[in-house]
């Protein structure tokens, strides 16, 4: 068989593929030693890299003032020197949206707010009520900024709903005092995310500054700004506390389509039903695309800069609307190899998640912040591991979290561990890693994904027992949203979403009787999920073409198939900690290894070690 023709960019993939380092600026900064830190990231295979200042600055190089603007001048100038690029980090430290307290500090309004519920016939007069003082005709004595939502009567007891500022922060730049293990940090106060205006606010003290300082290298050196998992209620420091914002109970009822008012008690119970939790939800978090990521979105569409970071959920697919570069975050060891969470709960969706919604909403890139606070027991395979993880489910854009610029004092245990510079694989492993990781980004993006098959969700409720056994079956799958059913298409049998194809639809749950008819009305074959997973999965494949991919006994295996430069290519990995060694006749084919770009005979034999991760090609 002749030797097979790869492309060249297979063999040397342009750096935009590379990982985007999550980078700690934690100490007093040097230019000398920055550029010597880029140096030894680009001799390890990493061309890109996140700015994120973090705790550990020292006070004179405030978020946003003229000595750390300097300094990230200078790193992007030194970038774009080496050929490097750089995404800019919008928040000091995080969650994103109060320019570190400075939204505040300008108008103390715009303080993040949630709705509290008083039991007035319980409260003795003159008293003090969730923050609330109480007169003597038991009413609330409303203080400024705070404002009477409803009074209800719920469950046989008389309650006032008032909406007011709340104690809220976010994670500040500066240790208060480093000389202890665990230093406190500064806490900036929270923002109203509700509220256009302080966002407004907040766009113009971090976005529009750093366009008036950088934007000569806007959609060049700089290609994009992260946001980091902006949080209605802040870090709150203030218990049974809803979301809010001046005029919330209008907002919610103009979404919903009627009046919310006597449902809006019951948020407090224990016992709240389900869908009136779902329905609250969903109208705030309506509300906050539009105040914070649709704002966000626009601007940067005025600015030559793509949107990029990600939201606090790992299953929010309507915020990932509004980014150019949809993105999820593996954290806290939520997601780890050979246990239940690899294919089971929220965590479980995400990597499949990011990667459907880059397709059904025509971007080219997805991507995803992980390893962060893995602790210091983490180990090299399992970075591997992860990273693998993504690139099966079709990641293209891997943001290690993170390299530390220093490891003095307390910066080490500072949600770690650094998986770069410091770590003990750096030059024993690392870069085979980026390079292999910087190819297969290169596979997944401006490639065709051979999928046939959807599973529908929606916000918070992408369904992961379906995905589990398709996972375990090979078979490949996109999540299609349910807000996205109106853009689809359906032709010779077929439904259609840009540029993807799927043959039959999943649906694994209940389904609201307006997306049920939406369903119906698509004319498409439908596989409603069972607990006898092997009669669904049989269903599923009697509606699926053909397939030249041998059908193997192997759980732990997953296979991602795209075309690009003319071929197809296959990404095998083995998710358990078994090996697999079966029979894998498959003609035509060349084993390509990820990490140099060589070309191999392949055998017929499918042969993984635990965690291993192969490419065929033909």
């Amino acid at each position: 068989m002749p030797m097979i023709d790869l492309p060249n960019e297979w063999q040397h993939p342009p750096s935009e593929f590379s990982f985007a380092a999550f980078w700690f600026w934690n100490d007093r900064l040097d230019k000398d030693e920055i550029a010597r830190q880029m140096a030894d990231f680009q001799a390890h295979g990493v061309d890109a890299f996140v700015l994120h200042p973090r705790v550990g600055l020292p006070r004179d190089m405030g978020w946003m003032s003229d000595n750390l603007l300097d300094m990230m001048r200078f790193a992007i100038e030194e970038a774009q020197r080496r050929g490097m690029w750089v995404i800019l980090y919008d928040e000091g430290m995080y969650p994103s949206g109060s320019s570190s307290g400075q939204v505040v500090a300008e108008d103390a309004s715009y303080q993040c707010r949630g709705m509290v519920r008083i039991n007035v016939d319980a409260v003795q007069p003159n008293s003090n009520d969730q923050g609330v003082q109480i007169g003597a005709d038991g009413q609330p004595i409303l203080g400024e900024y705070q404002t009477l939502v409803a009074e209800v009567e719920h469950q046989g007891t008389h309650y006032a709903i008032v909406q007011r500022p709340i104690e809220s922060v976010i994670r500040g730049l500066h240790y208060i005092n480093e000389d202890s293990d665990e230093p406190p940090e500064d806490e900036p106060a929270a923002i109203d995310l509700l509220n256009p205006d302080a966002v407004a606010c907040f766009v113009r003290l971090v976005y529009q500054r750093f366009y008036d300082e950088f934007g000569e290298h806007f959609g060049k050196t700089v290609k994009a700004i992260f946001t980091d998992e902006p949080m209605l209620l802040g870090r709150p420091k203030e218990r049974d506390i809803m979301p809010a914002t001046p005029g919330i109970l209008k907002s919610i009822n103009t979404y919903l389509g009627y009046d919310f008012t006597s449902k809006l008690a019951a948020l407090w119970d224990d016992d709240c039903p389900q869908d009136i939790f779902n329905e609250f939800e969903r109208a705030v978090e309506h509300q906050l695309e539009q105040t914070y990521y649709a704002q966000l979105h626009d601007w940067c569409a005025a600015h030559n800069i793509d949107l990029t970071g990600h939201p606090s959920e790992a299953d929010a697919t309507r915020h990932l609307r509004y980014f150019d570069i949809p993105g999820q975050d593996i954290v806290w060891r939520w997601l780890l190899p050979d246990t239940p969470s690899a294919l089971e709960g929220r965590q479980s969706t995400q990597g499949k998640a990011a990667s459907s919604m880059m397709l059904h909403m025509g971007r080219r890139r997805n991507a995803n912040e992980f390893c962060g606070a893995f602790g210091h027991e983490f180990t090299f395979d399992e970075m591997q591991w992860l990273a693998n993880w993504l690139l099966v489910r079709g990641c293209n854009l891997l943001i290690p979290h993170a390299f530390y610029y220093s490891v003095r004092g307390p910066r080490l245990h500072e949600r770690p561990p650094d998986v770069g510079p410091n770590s003990a694989w750096w030059d024993d492993g690392f870069k085979p890693l980026a390079d292999a990781c910087r190819r297969l980004s290169w596979l997944n993006t401006d490639s065709e994904l051979v999928c046939h098959v959807a599973i529908l969700g929606s916000h918070h409720h992408l369904p992961w027992r379906a995905a589990k056994d398709c996972f375990q079956h090979q078979i490949d799958f996109n999540y299609l949203d349910v807000d996205d059913l109106s853009r689809c298409e359906v032709r010779d049998g077929a439904l259609h979403i840009a540029g993807q194809t799927y043959r039959v639809l999943v649906i694994d749950g209940p389904l609201d009787e307006d997306i049920r008819q939406q369903v119906e009305a698509l004319g498409l074959p439908v596989v409603t999920w069972s607990d006898d997973v092997g009669d669904s999965i049989e269903e599923l494949r009697a509606h699926l073409p053909a397939s030249d991919l041998p059908q193997v006994d192997a759980p732990g295996l997953r296979v991602r198939h795209v075309r690009k430069a003319g071929h197809d290519w296959y990404v095998l990995f083995n998710e358990e900690k078994a090996p697999i060694d079966v029979p894998f006749a498959f003609n035509g084919a060349w084993l390509v290894a990820a990490e140099t770009g060589e070309a191999h005979a392949y055998d017929g034999r499918l042969t993984l070690a635990g965690h291993e991760r192969i490419v065929l090609v033909r």
